[in-house]
């Protein structure tokens, strides 16, 4: 598909047909990326917006031990006596 580059005051830019914004899912605030090959345009990613189905996959698998789990001396199981 091609398009022209026009005049937006003292910019330019280009119009963006709405089928391709529709099926590429793009709306809203874009991040531009200057590639070899061009100007690569996508959603802006929002911080943490994955954060709920990591979570989710987290609590199915059940993998929610501490990091250092694993490297565990065995210190914290001793039985303490006083």
């Amino acid at each position: 598909m091609k398009t022209q580059i026009i005049q937006i005051g003292n910019s330019q830019g280009i119009r963006i047909p709405k089928a391709l914004l529709v099926e590429s899912g793009i709306r809203g605030e874009v991040e531009l990326e200057l590639t070899k090959d061009g100007i690569l345009i996508r959603n802006a990613g929002k911080p943490r917006s994955n954060w709920d189905s990591i979570f989710a996959s987290l609590d199915e698998s059940d993998d929610d031990l501490p990091l250092d789990a694993e490297s565990s001396d065995g210190f914290e199981k001793k039985e303490w006596q006083w």
